[in-house]
């Protein structure tokens, strides 16, 4: 099943996504980590900001089994127009990001992530 279907996936686990590549991941190799699933796009207002921060909080945490799951997405105001290949060069060349970048997708597991069964908040102690 892929990430942007409708379907009645009861884990975040269950779904198989492509990465920046075409190769299919199944989420299940992010069991038992936290996860930060992320919409991203090159060409919004908070482009820097966020890449940024995603890159800084990966580079605190990705040591304690935690994980950033970026999605490209062009749905909202076409602000993603680049192909897989450039985006994953935009963000792992201009902002080192180490996290996984995969295909751009519709919308992010929308049904599943809006249905309350996924939040689960964390916060590290330090």
């Amino acid at each position: 099943m892929g990430a942007a279907e409708s379907v009645p996936e009861t884990s975040i686990h269950e779904f198989t996504v492509k990465d920046g590549s075409g190769r299919e991941v199944s989420l299940e190799t992010y069991k038992g980590k936290v996860l930060l699933v992320v919409n991203v796009a090159s060409k919004c207002g908070f482009t820097e900001t966020n890449y940024t921060q995603l890159t800084e909080l990966y580079q605190k945490y990705r040591d304690r089994e935690f994980e950033i799951l970026a999605f490209p997405c062009n749905q909202f105001l076409r602000q993603e127009p680049g192909s897989d290949q450039q985006i994953k060069d935009f963000a792992c060349t201009r902002f080192k990001a180490e996290y996984p970048v995969f295909q751009k997708v519709r919308t992010i597991c929308w049904t599943f992530l809006l249905s309350g069964s996924f939040c689960l908040f964390y916060f590290f102690n330090e």
